[in-house]
């Protein structure tokens, strides 16, 4: 086959297109999650000043990409794989892959969710100098399992559940309070939220609002 007879042959071979580069990949709640943890024990362990950390923690739950979470590490000895080879996420206990998770973040201002709405698999909660408030009480719960994280730095969250549902708390106050209503329903059937995070200089209060109950599962 002569060459120009080949280069025709090539041309007729299609184009495929290629999947982005490790660092164009979307970035999964997980994986804020995961970079969220590393910056709190960073804190913990002094490498980062308040400041830092806040700054940090902002830019993470605001991070669309991989490639805009790595640098929010790279400085620190956390066991973080680069962003071309990202960790696969892990399922739930349950082995039900949760719904998407909501961003409530306020900076010297407020944020919140109240009234009748879909409450996701989890919520991440950031009061920087702010307040955010969630009201679960009219809330529609479509899975059974909550996780609220929270991180307020000199600011505050308040969270209301309705009255029958499980209350779990894993959260730390450091200068700061961390003041959950722990609380197991009888039915094992109710919603289970469990509020974990960190209050620095800051406080986490949830509490039941009398008189408010879920029915069942999906009310």
């Amino acid at each position: 086959m002569d060459e120009s007879a080949l280069d025709k042959q090539v041309a007729k071979v299609p184009l495929t297109k290629t999947a982005p580069a490790g660092p164009a990949l979307r970035a999964s709640d997980a994986d804020r999650d995961r970079i969220a943890e590393i910056l709190r024990e960073a804190l913990a362990e002094g490498r980062l000043t308040a400041e830092e950390h806040a700054e940090r923690v902002e830019g993470a739950y605001r991070a669309r990409t991989l490639a805009e979470l790595e640098p929010l590490v790279h400085d620190l000895p956390a066991a973080y794989r680069p962003a071309d080879a990202p960790a696969p996420e892990r399922p739930p206990a349950d082995g039900v892959r949760p719904e998407a998770g909501a961003n409530l973040i306020a900076v010297f201002g407020g944020a919140g969710r109240k009234g009748r709405w879909q409450v996701p698999a989890r919520i991440n909660a950031v009061a920087i100098f702010g307040g955010v408030e969630i009201d679960l009480t009219e809330a529609t719960f479509t899975q059974q399992h909550v996780v609220i994280n929270v991180v307020a730095l000199f600011g505050g969250v308040d969270i209301k559940f309705p009255e029958n549902v499980s209350v779990r708390c894993t959260g730390t106050g450091i200068f700061g309070g961390f003041d959950v209503s722990t609380h197991e329903a009888p039915d094992a059937q109710a919603p289970v939220i469990t509020v974990t995070g960190c209050a620095i200089f800051g406080g986490v209060a949830a509490n039941p609002k009398r008189g408010k109950r879920v029915r069942n599962l999906n009310d």
